[in-house]
């Protein structure tokens, strides 16, 4: 029986929290998709849990694995010239992204001078709920700049912090990520220098052959939101102490009758409540519509850095 598998691994977190492998599995001969392994990874007398990680992939022959940290560094990791500093640095992928966010700045005065009132209307339609989700589903060329995305394209693009596809995703998600998640994105925001290390040493025992992708998973769900996979609601209710695990137990059975994965009912329960294997089983996700070629068309200036960063397409099931 012919058969395709992708996998997820939530690492985000201290050196002692436990983490979950989440592996979808697809057979050919019978067209569906099974959560094929759901496996928590803990450091135990017999098997730490960074070897733990070595020894699932190979157990499972995974060609592809889908991360939620960074898997490239920023420009100002790799350079060796005399640096002049950030606003008189003339790397190329540097200089890009800055004169892109002066252009960003510069359009947006052009608009509101062009009709004040229309701008201001405009921009207080886009901050409100109704207005973040229309933006989600007709991205512009040009993204409105509301007033705390105009405070964050000012703030400039820091080489040791960030990289390319930060802007992108700002320019197609800030709004959406502050309303819905009250969270930006950095690539550095959340990856500790223990966690960064702690996966380079994991990394030199993967095999060589693996794939890696890397996600951020509230642009998950913003997706499945956008194709109407799942409500506002169930996004607002993972933030609420007593009613995470319900919204977690929906959109998960959401997304197996959406995309047809068998999931067991002890697995099942698992994801319901554990927060780590459902962040894992998001990132499997992504990594199906990679397997299926689905994924959101991302410039290539956005790629300098040579990551592997993608996002889910749910369009066309």
């Amino acid at each position: 029986m012919i058969k395709t598998n992708i996998a997820g691994l939530s690492l985000s977190g201290g050196r002692r929290d436990n983490f979950y492998f989440c592996l979808l599995e697809y057979y050919e001969e019978s067209e569906r998709w099974f959560l094929k392994s759901l496996l928590q990874v803990k450091d135990q007398d017999e098997l730490g849990g960074d070897d733990a990680i070595r020894a699932w992939a190979k157990d499972f022959e995974i060609k592809d694995l889908v991360v939620d940290f960074p898997l490239s560094n920023p420009p100002c990791h790799e350079c060796k010239l005399d640096c002049p500093g950030i606003s008189k640095c003339e790397v190329e992928q540097v200089s890009y992204i800055r004169g892109r966010m002066h252009a960003l700045l510069d359009a947006d005065k052009s608009s509101h001078q062009a009709n004040p009132k229309n701008y201001e209307r405009v921009r207080l339609e886009s901050e409100t709920l109704q207005g973040v989700k229309e933006t989600l589903k007709n991205k512009s060329n040009i993204p409105m700049l509301t007033k705390s995305f105009k405070r964050r394209i000012r703030k400039g693009f820091i080489p040791y912090w960030n990289r390319s596809i930060d802007l992108w995703i700002w320019e197609n998600y800030y709004n959406q990520l502050l309303k819905l998640f009250n969270v930006s994105y950095d690539s550095f925001g959340n990856a500790s220098l223990m966690l960064l290390s702690r996966f380079a040493y994991i990394q030199r025992h993967l095999p060589r052959e693996m794939n890696l992708f890397e996600t951020f998973i509230p642009l998950t769900l913003l997706e499945l939101l956008k194709e109407g996979v799942i409500g506002q609601n169930l996004i607002s209710n993972l933030k609420d102490i007593d009613l995470n695990m319900e919204a977690r137990q929906t959109i998960v059975k959401l997304i197996e009758e959406k995309f047809g994965i068998f999931i067991y009912d002890n697995d099942l329960r698992t994801l319901c409540r554990q927060p780590k294997a459902f962040d894992s089983f998001l990132l499997a996700l992504t990594g199906q519509r990679i397997v299926c070629n689905k994924l959101q068309e991302i410039p290539e200036w956005c790629f300098q850095d040579n990551n592997h960063f993608v996002i889910p397409d749910f369009s066309t099931l």
